[in-house]
């Protein structure tokens, strides 16, 4: 089974990018991400969850809650037909991402190393109109908003929300 480490964000952060999903699938007529909003560092196959739960928990014991600039203009995931919210502030999501990628390497996991250059909030699903050739852009200036990660979830995949979160990982205050 997969096990998706991801980042999530704070309520007011959360309220704002609910807002830019709302605005895009009526303008678009997109079907919402049903999952909520995330950024994945991670993906993690058939893992022993105590001895993954120990090295997340070693890898951001030193983190604080932290904040990512996204751009408002969308992108376009074509593996899993996607449109989210590119991620360009790197630092700390790109230093634990790289971290937790390395650890679990090291530790003999078999995982999916999520692309650092490329993390994306996912927003809805564009399903096949994507094919149409939209010019996905929220708003026409290059907007850069800041949203604030929280915490670090470990999920598994089912399609019962209820039972998606298997492990939290809180971020310390600042």
């Amino acid at each position: 089974m997969k096990y998706y480490l991801v980042a999530l964000f704070d309520k007011n952060s959360y309220a704002y990018i609910k807002n830019v999903q709302r605005d895009l699938c009526k303008k678009y007529k997109f079907y919402k991400n049903p999952l909520g909003f995330h950024v994945t560092l991670s993906v993690i196959e058939d893992p022993d969850i105590d001895k993954l739960s120990l090295i997340i928990n070693d890898i951001i014991k030193p983190y604080k809650k932290f904040k990512v600039g996204i751009n408002l203009n969308c992108c376009l995931n074509n593996n899993q037909k996607y449109i989210g919210l590119p991620v360009k502030n790197k630092g700390y999501i790109a230093t634990i991402t790289r971290n937790i990628n390395e650890d679990l390497l090291l530790k003999g996991f078999n995982f999916k190393n999520s692309n650092i250059d490329n993390l994306f909030i996912p927003l809805c699903y564009s399903g096949y109109n994507n094919s149409k050739g939209y010019n996905l852009k929220y708003s026409d200036e290059e907007n850069l908003f800041m949203v604030k990660v929280d915490r670090i979830e470990l999920w598994k995949s089912i399609n019962s929300r209820k039972e998606i979160m298997v492990k939290r990982f809180t971020l310390r205050d600042f």
